[in-house]
């Protein structure tokens, strides 16, 4: 797909290249430290629902241009649910996703935010409808982002178990089924201190594309609603193993100034986990913009059981 625009200052053209057989497109040709015109944010917003991550190189934004590049895609949010993540200094809306704080944050020595598979605080009743995500200080060499596609997970499925598990609800809290922090990190303090749990259904209708999605993940979901507890681990340890197949994955290289943004509505993703064992410094931001309630195929909304929604200010 190809936009041409003529206008003086602005980028010629919009290039959209697919970087993975089901997820994923890498943008060229334009520059999001500009102000950019209604023509390209709309061609942007089709690009980012076909695509579901897109991925720019060479793109050197302040954090004034990033929060303005997130406010074309909607209302943004202060940078995280819980009160430890304050925000970039005189910046509450930008999430420092920074190795060099996480031993106070986590509890042990880390070099990425979130290295496990994770749609973003799926424990809030309304999860932010996207992300982006900036590389400020990136090693060398790995350090790669995965992320998926929830709506080819999904309709992968056997209709028999497309038919179960659309009738299913589950439990979102920090941490899922098992928290991948200390109990003593600040993080967990947080999560207990005021805990954040919702009840989403197991398969989300999206509300741009009518797409279902297999709407779960091993960083928040922490049972499935009406079944024992091991009739509820074996169904999401099947559901996980779907979601996380290779086939329905695609990974971000990151370098200084490369800037990604996906449908979080739509796409679970892993931070890296090929770094801890190295002396390096990984330092990125990421914004979000405010979400809508998810909504199972049978109508019903998702439920808060504790906490409150995550709005903008």
């Amino acid at each position: 797909m190809t936009l041409v625009d003529d206008r003086p200052n602005l980028a010629s053209s919009l290039s959209v290249a697919p970087i993975a057989g089901h997820i994923g497109a890498e943008i060229s040709g334009v520059d999001l430290s500009s102000e950019l015109p209604a023509e390209t944010i709309a061609a942007l917003r089709a690009a980012l629902l076909k695509h579901k991550v897109l991925y720019f190189a060479d793109q050197r934004l302040t954090h004034d241009e990033h929060i303005r590049l997130t406010s074309y895609f909607g209302k943004v949010t202060p940078s995280h649910p819980l009160e430890t993540e304050k925000g970039a200094p005189g910046y509450p809306q930008i999430l420092e996703v920074d190795s060099r704080l996480y031993a106070a944050k986590f509890g042990s020595r880390k070099v990425s935010y979130a290295n496990w598979w994770h749609t973003d605080v799926t424990a809030v009743v309304n999860p932010p409808a996207l992300s982006i995500l900036r590389a400020e200080l990136v090693p060398d060499v790995g350090g790669d982002t995965h992320f998926t596609d929830l709506a080819a997970a999904y309709a992968d499925l056997p209709g028999s178990l497309k038919h179960f598990v659309d009738g299913l609800r589950a439990e979102h809290r920090f941490g899922g089924r098992k928290p991948y922090y200390s109990a003593t990190s600040t993080v967990a303090k947080a999560a207990a201190a005021g805990p954040t749990v919702s009840e989403h259904p197991v398969v989300r209708v999206h509300p741009e594309t009518g797409e279902k999605l297999l709407f779960v993940n091993p960083g928040f979901t922490s049972r499935i609603i009406g079944l024992s507890p091991s009739q509820s681990d074996r169904i999401l340890d099947l559901l996980f193993e779907q979601i996380t197949d290779p086939a329905y994955t695609a990974r971000i290289r990151w370098r200084k100034g490369s800037l990604a943004i996906w449908d979080n509505r739509a796409t679970a993703h892993r931070a890296p986990s090929d770094l801890d064992h190295l002396d390096v410094d990984r330092v990125l931001y990421r914004t979000t913009v405010e979400g809508d309630i998810p909504v199972g195929p049978d109508g019903r909304p998702s439920a808060i059981v504790s906490g409150k929604e995550f709005r903008a200010g």
